[in-house]
């Protein structure tokens, strides 16, 4: 029997596995500029790499996210612009964070013409902690509207600002769950799309210097 998957192993393989394959040289990526197909590679490669050690159960569409027993989703992004997208469930999810924690993994990509590999050189693997995956524009500017004693209406007002895909009476109810339970400040920078586009420079900043921020590598 394997050993079940637990996130503290979690991150000690990521970190194994981002060594690993920082010394690698892939044919198969070689020339390839599709940031997708690339990620599709890694993570692919990660899962293959985990399932020969540990038990755990997949992701599937249902499921949205990697390792859902782990609540865990992993995100392989270029360090040209480290950013990725997720599914969109409500927007809460831009105050109270996404529900489940990230793994991302940050490459530097290089070409060898003379052996025709392509490098996948991971610069950065940084565990996010769930209570750290939301907006961080939108969570510190709410904070700031709360030690001002703000109210319902100021909560309502800058939610419309910000530009929130909530009708008014969810607006009012989101108001009223900030009153009640003020969100912890996030650090990712979460674009509205149909899908949340999330953005990892920040993240990559603070690093360490943030509990819930870990730098794995």
């Amino acid at each position: 029997m394997k050993p079940r998957l637990t996130v503290e192993m979690l991150k000690t393989e990521s970190c194994r596995f981002a060594q690993i394959e920082s010394a690698h040289h892939e044919p198969l990526l070689y020339g390839v500029t599709d940031g997708k197909a690339v990620g599709t590679y890694f993570e692919h490669k990660f899962r293959f790499y985990l399932q020969e050690k540990y038990g755990f159960a997949e992701g599937n569409s249902a499921s949205g996210i990697d390792f859902p027993d782990l609540e865990v989703d992993m995100k392989v992004t270029s360090v040209r612009q480290p950013q990725s997208s997720c599914p969109f469930k409500s927007a809460r999810q831009k105050i109270y964070g996404l529900g489940y924690s990230l793994m991302v993994f940050v490459y530097e990509k290089t070409d060898d013409p003379r052996s025709q590999t392509g490098n996948l050189n991971v610069v950065h693997t940084i565990f996010i902690n769930k209570e750290r995956t939301a907006d961080f524009q939108t969570t510190t500017g709410l904070r700031r509207i709360l030690e001002n004693e703000g109210n319902k209406d100021d909560l309502v007002a800058y939610l419309e600002e910000r530009r929130l895909p909530v009708d008014e009476i969810a607006a009012l109810t989101i108001a009223e769950e900030i009153l009640d339970h003020p969100p912890e400040i996030g650090y990712l920078t979460i674009s509205n799309a149909l899908q949340w586009r999330l953005q990892y420079g920040r993240v990559i900043e603070k690093a360490d210097t943030v509990a819930g921020i870990e730098r794995l590598r």
